[in-house]
C-alpha cells in the first residue's frame, strides 16, 4: 500500500474517525480499510464504557493514549463524539457536559492538526427503514446477535433525536481544519468503496519506492515439517 509506505517513510500520522447510527456499517468499513494494511502499523480503537476513574477525567483524556505515533494509522470505531451522540440522546451526559464538549472538540482537533496529524471524520448515514432491516437481521442471526444491546433497543425509538443531535454536532464541529464527510451507507458495499476512494483522494500523493526483495532459489531439497510425536498435529 503506497499510502502506508509513505506514512512510514515520512513519519506522518493518520487518524480516521468512523461515526454513524447503529447498524450503519462502521465495523465493515474499518475492516475494509485495515484488511490490506500491516496490523503492526494500523490499529483499530473501539473503547468500551468508561470506567469510574475515566469518568472522572477530562473527557478527551482517555482517547489521547490511543492517538497515532509516527508512521501509524489509527481507526476509531466511534470516538470522542459519543458525547455529542449517544451520551446526549440517552441522557448519559448532562446538557452542560455536552455544551462544553461542543466547544472543546474543535479546539482539541485543531491541536491535533497543528501537531501534524492527518485527521478525517466520516459520518456513515443510513435511513431508518434500512436500519430496522439490519436490526432484524442481527436478531435472527446467532453470529450477529452479539452486536445488539439494550441501548440499541432504546435507540430505535430515538431516530429523530439522534438526527437532531448529529446536526447540532455538525454545526459546532464542522470546521475547515477538521471537516465532516458524510457517506451514504444504505448500500454498505458502495459506501465502503466511496469512503476508501475519498480517503485516498485526499491524502498527499507522494511516491515512495517499493522495497526490493529478492527470492533466490532454495539450495537443496525443500524440507518438510517433522514432529517428535509429543505433540500431534490436528487432522
Amino acid at each position: 500500500n503506497a499510502t502506508a509506505r509513505w506514512l512510514q517513510h515520512t513519519g506522518k500520522r493518520l487518524l480516521v474517525l468512523f461515526e454513524g447510527r447503529d447498524t450503519a456499517g462502521k465495523g465493515g468499513a474499518i475492516n475494509a480499510v485495515a484488511s490490506a494494511l500491516n496490523p503492526r502499523q494500523c490499529r483499530t480503537v473501539a473503547l468500551a464504557k468508561p470506567s469510574e476513574r475515566e469518568a472522572g477525567q477530562w473527557y478527551f483524556q482517555r482517547y489521547v493514549p490511543h492517538l497515532p505515533s509516527a508512521g501509524e494509522i489509527v481507526l476509531f470505531d466511534r470516538s470522542w463524539y459519543n458525547r455529542a451522540g449517544v451520551e446526549k440522546v440517552m441522557g448519559f451526559a448532562s446538557p452542560a457536559q455536552v455544551t462544553a464538549f461542543l466547544k472543546q472538540a474543535p479546539v482539541f482537533e485543531q491541536q491535533l492538526v497543528d501537531d501534524g496529524i492527518l485527521l478525517f471524520k466520516y459520518w456513515l448515514a443510513v435511513d431508518q427503514v434500512e436500519q430496522e432491516a439490519r436490526f432484524t437481521e442481527r436478531l435472527s442471526d446467532p453470529l450477529k446477535r452479539w452486536k445488539l444491546s439494550p441501548i440499541d433497543v432504546q435507540a430505535r425509538e430515538k431516530y429523530a433525536a439522534y438526527g437532531q443531535a448529529r446536526e447540532a454536532m455538525f454545526k459546532a464541529t464542522h470546521r475547515r481544519h477538521a471537516p465532516w464527510h458524510v457517506v451514504d451507507f444504505n448500500d454498505q458495499r458502495a459506501g465502503r468503496l466511496n469512503l476508501i476512494r475519498h480517503l485516498l483522494d485526499h491524502l498527499p500523493d507522494h511516491a515512495v519506492p517499493e522495497p526490493q526483495i529478492d527470492f533466490p532459489p532454495l539450495k537443496g531439497k525443500p524440507g518438510k515439517e517433522r514432529y517428535s510425536g509429543l505433540v500431534k498435529p490436528i487432522k
